[in-house]
């Protein structure tokens, strides 16, 4: 069982370091010093504890009671975690307990990454045409993710990281550690790496110590081949749309999917939208909203029957983004969207996602809305106006997108079918050509 006590090391008439020591049992005992001090005499051989006597000394009694605690509570989840409990752990527990890590040292990354945190909401980001303030919110849960992993990996190598350690040596222990450890996807774990890189850059910019290997950290992302992309065709959705169900909860969710399906948009912006988003011209249904991610305006003309009805006389209330998963895996199980497909799911017992063939239907998201309605309408609508309803900034992340390669005749088929459509009503006319006499 383990044990946490105090004790001096010294009895010299003069104020001497409280010392703490933590017993795990089988001989394991890690001794430090607490960064208190008191003088022998107010110290009780009895309770091996400050004596009340002063204010001063129930302040510290207070502070070592409160140090005992959170020793006790991190110590049971740390040991569950296989983490070694050793000084280096001991010491952070200190620190962390009475917040004395030095904030101001910004030559330790984990330090400089909470002041990005800190100052989410007044940085200046670039964006097209100048800047703005304030970083996305899943950016700064980004910088979260990673300033957490770090310290976590920093506990496993009981070694805090500054700037200047930050070489190609650590780096590929880190990620090793990532992948094999932690079994994070390729992407997962390229994340973190690409967050260490960009608060690299910005530290050097900033004229703090950097290695100079930090440029140079090489970003790995899963080849094209391992995305598998999960799509609900026209067939699919007329399936969902005529399926027979009767939970008001599956209800409202298959007006969601029916929506975002015909919208393109991620599923945050999809579930923001409000009746207040739409607007009438010259008879037609219109859509505006702006996309959380890109900021941009988008506008959606609303065309499909069924879906016009439903903004106009259902529209669905709205829910979480995780309900909205549950919900659709059910609505598409209830239309019978059952083909064997390949992808990934979420294993729960081992951590990571699995790849394997699944029912479609358990393979559904959100994010299949969007890439639905790029895929279903890819070469039916001009590939401009996809990407300016689904906010992509480039064709060829267009094309990875949906998994499209690029068609060097799609230019030339869309530019006849343009030209015949300009040209369709006009009549042929019969030009005289003069040649030269005046028969």
């Amino acid at each position: 069982m383990a044990t946490v006590n105090f004790r001096l090391r010294s009895k010299a008439n003069k104020n001497v370091s409280i010392k703490v020591y933590l017993s795990t049992g089988r001989g394991n005992v890690v001794e430090l010093n607490t960064g208190f001090s008191i003088n022998p005499k107010d110290w009780s051989k009895d309770t091996d504890r400050p004596k009340q006597n002063s204010a001063e000394n129930k302040i510290i009694f207070n502070n070592l009671k409160k140090l005992e605690s959170y020793i006790f509570e991190n110590l049971n989840t740390d040991l569950g975690k296989g983490i070694v409990i050793d000084s280096f752990w001991l010491e952070s527990k200190i620190n962390d307990c009475f917040e004395r890590v030095q904030k101001t040292d910004e030559g330790i990354i984990t330090n400089y990454i909470q002041n990005i945190i800190d100052t989410a909401d007044t940085r200046k980001v670039k964006v097209k045409g100048g800047y703005k303030h304030g970083l996305s919110l899943s950016r700064k849960n980004s910088y979260i993710a990673t300033k957490n992993i770090i310290l976590e990996y920093q506990t496993k190598t009981r070694k805090q990281i500054h700037f200047t350690d930050i070489n190609q040596a650590l780096i590929d222990k880190f990620e090793y550690w990532l992948l094999k450890t932690k079994n994070y996807a390729v992407n997962t774990s390229s994340k973190h790496i690409a967050n260490i890189k960009t608060v690299c850059i910005e530290a050097e910019n900033k004229g703090i110590q950097v290695n100079s290997f930090a440029k140079q950290i090489t970003i790995a992302t899963e080849s094209d081949d391992d995305r598998y992309i999960q799509t609900l065709s026209f067939a699919e959705l007329d399936d969902i749309r005529k399926a027979d169900i009767t939970s008001e909860a599956l209800q409202n969710a298959r007006k969601w999917l029916l929506i975002g399906c015909e919208i393109g948009q991620r599923g945050g912006d999809l579930l923001d939208i409000t009746p207040e988003n739409i607007r009438y011209k010259g008879g037609n249904m219109y859509l505006d909203l702006i996309q959380q991610k890109t900021k941009k305006p988008v506008t959606i003309g609303i065309i499909a029957p069924h879906v016009i009805d439903i903004l106009e006389n259902s529209f669905p209330y709205k829910i979480t983004t995780q309900k909205l998963n549950d919900h659709i895996k059910k609505v598409c199980e209830t239309a019978k969207i059952n083909a064997m497909t390949e992808g990934k799911i979420f294993d729960k017992d081992i951590g990571r996602k699995v790849f394997k063939s699944y029912e479609k239907h358990k393979l559904i998201t959100t994010h299949s809305f969007r890439r639905s309605f790029c895929t279903n309408y890819y070469k039916k609508i001009p590939t401009p106006v996809l990407m300016g309803i689904s906010g992509h900034s480039k064709e060829s992340i267009f094309r990875v997108y949906i998994n499209a390669p690029e068609d060097t005749d799609e230019n030339a088929d869309l530019f006849m079918k343009f030209y015949n459509e300009i040209h369709k009503d006009k009549e042929p006319q019969l030009k005289v050509i003069k040649n030269g006499t005046e028969d």
